[in-house]
């Protein structure tokens, strides 16, 4: 059966606005909000601590395993700090979100993260899929929500037949 709606991933580093920019498509399109993180922990996906991260390491296989069969269906917006876990085949639109504060932060560090966040997304999926916006204002987030709706609509219309 056909995708008769994209899958969009929203990504970035911490803060630049990955959550405020999904439920906003979210609710302008009507596509379903998939938030991982909150799939992660609702499920425990976790397999261990990483101390030198001070993070938990998630059990990929798990979580795919969870939410590919609603990727499979399409129509969601999916926001986490990584895309390239998610099959090419069922992404139609990844955002990769950068924003002025990455500098303030932590400078080399997040900037770092950043190029790495975006290298990931253009080498996992087509470069023409890939999108990198700005996010340092509210005003941008309303932009940046407009164009990927307006994509969207463009979407539904190139594919009436799914994908």
């Amino acid at each position: 059966m056909p995708r008769t709606r994209p899958n969009i991933v929203i990504t970035g580093t911490p803060g630049v606005g990955k959550s405020s920019h999904s439920l906003l498509l979210s609710e302008s399109t009507g596509l379903n909000l998939v938030d991982v993180n909150q799939i992660v922990k609702d499920n425990k996906f976790t397999e261990e601590y990483d101390e030198a991260l001070q993070t938990w390491v998630v059990d990929e296989d798990r979580l795919l395993d969870e939410i590919e069969p609603q990727l499979e269906q399409g129509g969601n917006v999916i926001d986490w700090h990584v895309c390239d876990l998610f099959p090419e085949r069922l992404i139609d639109l990844v955002v990769v979100l950068r924003c002025e504060n990455e500098a303030k932060l932590q400078e080399n560090l997040d900037a770092e993260i950043m190029q790495v966040v975006l290298d990931d997304a253009r080498e996992g999926y087509d470069e023409n899929i890939v999108v990198e916006l700005r996010s340092d204002s509210s005003d941008d987030i309303d932009t940046n929500i407009e164009r990927i709706t307006q994509w969207y609509e463009n979407w539904q219309k190139d594919h009436p037949e799914g994908v």
